[in-house]
């Protein structure tokens, strides 16, 4: 799952605490702050090369330490983490890795997924790491890297026509959100038929912890 990324984007959820998302934050060429993400960065020793939000949950000493990255925007029409991917995205970015959108409260966690199809649909490559496997947005026909015996969780947006190789339980089409999880791999790569969007989740494997 080794990939590279035009930025990292830290938002401020749970901050990574496992090892794939740590790398993925050691390796990045460019970290993107969402407004309050700026304490847990700073406590770990982590300067960002831009802080993105309206600043609402940055103390008056952090935004003094930090003036010269923050790009304060005040609209509410968007969340922080919407903002920073639309002012990477402007800067000619097109390839992100986000971490810390999960955890903390529900709602964002939900809203920060769902809104992985709408950067994928707007032309961008995104990944979204959490502490226990990385939810991929997906159009079409896709394949991965594997192993045998990793879990995977596909989640339809409307797709059709699904079909795959690789896979334990054969895909068909479903519309509830629950019934294409916990599947698994049976060789060192997987693929996936389908006509229209889709969320994959793939679990990290046990050694990548």
């Amino acid at each position: 799952m080794k990939d590279k990324f035009d930025a990292v984007i830290v938002a401020d959820g749970d901050f990574p605490t496992t090892a794939y998302p740590l790398q993925v934050l050691a390796d990045a060429n460019f970290i993107a702050c969402c407004d309050g993400a700026i304490k847990q960065l700073e406590q770990c020793g982590i300067n960002p090369d831009i802080i993105v939000g309206d600043c609402d949950s940055i103390s008056l000493q952090l935004k003094e330490k930090f003036a010269d990255r923050i790009y304060h925007i005040e609209e509410q029409d968007d969340n922080d983490l919407t903002k920073t991917v639309r002012y990477l995205q402007q800067k000619g970015m097109k390839s992100f890795a986000i971490l810390g959108a999960t955890g903390k409260r529900a709602d964002h966690t939900l809203g920060n997924i769902s809104l992985l199809l709408e950067y994928m649909r707007s032309g961008l490559n995104v990944k979204m790491f959490t502490d226990y496997g990385c939810f991929i947005p997906c159009n079409g026909n896709t394949s991965f890297a594997c192993n045998p015996g990793q879990q995977i969780s596909i989640f339809s947006f409307g797709a059709t026509n699904f079909s795959s190789e690789g896979l334990v339980y054969p895909l068909f089409d479903f519309n509830a959100l629950w019934q294409g999880t916990l599947n698994e791999c049976t060789s060192t790569s997987f693929k996936i038929f389908a006509e229209g969007d889709y969320l994959i989740f793939i679990n990290y494997d046990n050694r990548l912890r």
